[in-house]
């Protein structure tokens, strides 16, 4: 659909062996003030119409813009509801979705169609419809485009390209592969008891050097490398109270931030950086 207005995300709520609701989300930010952020709300309005899951004119929305002041003010959210009744993909008619199928790209008729009016059809909207008959592979889509999400803060090509069509940029993904779906790891760590299989990333910050390890849980790069998303959805459901923590690892030397769907970040300063140089001296 060549249509520059789309939403940027969508927020899903699911439960397993339960119909998702999606909800579009459009997101913007200034550094200016709050008549700069009612006009971005304005404009961001179109970006979450633009898609409708459903009954016309009955999907929720949620709209953003950020003000973060250059002056060292504080930071503000502003933030809109749209409420409606639809968003909720139950598959009243349809297939039943299969979240562990490979994904495809679905041929989606382009435009909205607002409802007719006796005997006469109005003019369709430029935008994308989601008709009941295409929920099962939008919940697909959407649990798979999540699926990728995780397989590339791995660092694993081949593994977030299999979440991928064609349109999504599944070639960009296939060019490096992870070493640990071949058995040997790229980076791992043990933390808090967990085995998490990733990838390090090394930087300046300021001028230090920071390596920053992301990656998901053993158990769930395991599931998703094959594409069995509906277990990992099991999974992750089964520990989504216990699993999410933020803390200091004294072990590794830095902040740990491990997220409920198994995904972990871990920055820490390179050592041989706590002494300043002398005065004059490359760092």
């Amino acid at each position: 659909m060549k249509y520059r207005y789309r939403p940027q995300y969508f927020a899903k709520v699911w439960r397993p062996g339960e119909p998702s609701l999606a909800i579009p989300l459009s997101c913007k930010g200034n550094h200016s003030d709050s008549a700069t952020s009612a006009e971005q709300l304005a404009s961001a309005s179109a970006h979450a119409e633009a898609v409708h899951l459903g009954a016309w004119n009955e999907t929720p929305g949620l709209l953003f813009s950020t003000q973060l002041p250059t002056d060292g003010g504080t930071m503000t959210v502003h933030a809109l509801q749209a409420p409606g009744s639809g968003g909720r993909l139950s598959p009243a008619e349809g297939r039943e979705p299969n979240l562990s199928a490979p994904p495809f790209q679905a041929n989606v008729m382009p435009d909205i169609h607002p409802p007719t009016e006796g005997l006469v059809a109005p003019e369709p909207v430029r935008g994308c419809h989601v008709q009941p008959k295409d929920y099962a592979w939008f919940q697909e889509s959407l649990a798979h485009t999540t699926a990728a999400g995780l397989m590339a803060f791995t660092g694993s090509g081949h593994a977030t390209a299999s979440h991928l069509t064609d349109r999504q940029g599944r070639k960009r993904s296939t060019g490096v592969e992870h070493a640990a779906s071949m058995g040997i790891q790229d980076a791992t760590h043990t933390l808090f008891g967990n085995e998490y299989v990733g990838t390090d990333h090394v930087f300046r910050l300021n001028g230090p050097r920071v390596e920053a390890f992301s990656g998901v849980d053993a158990e769930v790069f395991r599931l998703l490398t094959p594409g069995d998303v509906a277990e990992y959805r099991a999974l992750v459901h089964a520990s989504r109270h216990v699993r999410p923590r933020l803390t200091f690892d004294k072990d590794g030397g830095g902040p740990v931030s491990v997220h409920s769907d198994r995904s972990v970040l871990a920055p820490r300063l390179l050592p041989g950086q706590d002494e300043e140089p002398p005065p004059g001296s490359p760092r």
